[in-house]
């Protein structure tokens, strides 16, 4: 997982975990320490998939959700 600024400024990498499997699906956890606070939001890219934005509220309350498929 790699986070990037507003600016498109990378900012954070981190790792996908602990994946649980609900019959065709799966649901991984996301680790990514020390982001730095004070923006508003966030674009998140898990390997070349694509970017997905995220506002900072959210992101900080683990609300993030994305497809890989």
């Amino acid at each position: 997982m790699t986070v990037y600024s507003a600016s498109g400024t990378v900012v954070g990498t981190g790792r996908l975990t602990n994946g649980v499997v609900f019959g065709s699906a799966c649901s991984l956890s996301v680790v990514v320490e020390k982001v730095p606070v004070g923006a508003d939001f966030f674009q998140v890219e898990v390997s070349h998939r694509g970017k997905l934005t995220l506002s900072a509220a959210d992101a900080k309350a683990g609300k993030f959700a994305g497809s890989l498929g």
